[in-house]
């Protein structure tokens, strides 16, 4: 299910995300914010609306894309309600593909989320959690010393949940608070361990923990083909406020 577009709302929203994914440099030109970490995840290296005031012609465009050819990246344009209209057509006509359709949801934290005893949640990844995360997302080797400082750099409350079964980590997630509401991030189980609940488990524990810090929604991302987590989610209340894209050359 999804609610009417706010763009007020989708703004208050994509800038907690920003702030719970921290890029390691930014930039804002035109009305858009440019993020960069070294190529690693979309989200991080992307180019985003940030409103009223986003300009876009092909001048701003190509500027906008010198600073990633700059540093060796591929222009990577991440389209909310905010962009302006003729941006994803533009960037169509000149064959950038349209990959990874997603939803932003949002959830009142109810009685549905309990915290379960078989997650742990600490306020810092540990080596190991690091390490596990990394393998099974799975990040590149090239990657990991940028993914531990983005995940670093996050500002508390933050939460890194994580579930061990026979001494090995086969459960992870990561909760941010940011005022009253918790992202939800990353929600990973490893394959021996699925179909178990698990994810249920670490999204549920994730939303207590966020209460417990004061938030009284939750918020994640997902991938619109997801059909797996997309049930899950609609049970404890998630409802799409709007949807993104990205285009890539």
């Amino acid at each position: 299910m999804s609610l009417p577009l706010n763009h007020t709302l989708i703004r208050q929203l994509e800038d907690r995300c920003f702030r719970a994914w921290p890029a390691l440099d930014c930039r804002t030109e035109h009305g858009w914010l440019q993020r960069f970490s070294g190529g690693y995840t979309k989200r991080a290296n992307s180019i985003n609306a940030l409103g009223s005031n986003t300009q876009f012609t092909l001048q701003i465009k190509d500027e906008l894309e010198a600073a990633y050819c700059e540093r060796n990246l591929p222009p990577i344009w991440r389209l909310t309600p905010l962009a302006p209209e003729d941006v994803d057509a533009t960037l169509a006509a000149q064959g950038y593909r349209r990959i990874d359709e997603s939803y932003i949801q949002v959830a009142s934290l109810d009685d549905r989320f309990a915290a379960d005893p078989v997650v742990t949640i600490a306020p810092a990844p540990s080596p190991k959690w690091l390490a596990g995360f990394a393998a099974l997302s799975p990040v590149a080797p090239h990657h990991r010393q940028t993914m531990a400082r983005m995940l670093t750099a996050i500002e508390s409350p933050v939460g890194f949940a994580q579930v061990e079964q026979a001494g090995r980590l086969v459960g992870f997630a990561l909760g941010v608070v940011d005022g009253d509401h918790v992202g939800l991030f990353d929600v990973l189980v490893a394959p021996e361990a699925r179909r178990r609940g698990l994810a249920r488990r670490l999204t549920q524990s994730i939303g207590a923990w966020g209460c417990q810090h004061g938030a009284r929604f939750a918020y994640l991302q997902v991938v619109a083909t997801n059909e797996a987590a997309l049930p899950l989610y609609a049970t404890l209340g998630f409802k799409t406020v709007y949807s993104y894209a990205y285009r890539v050359p």
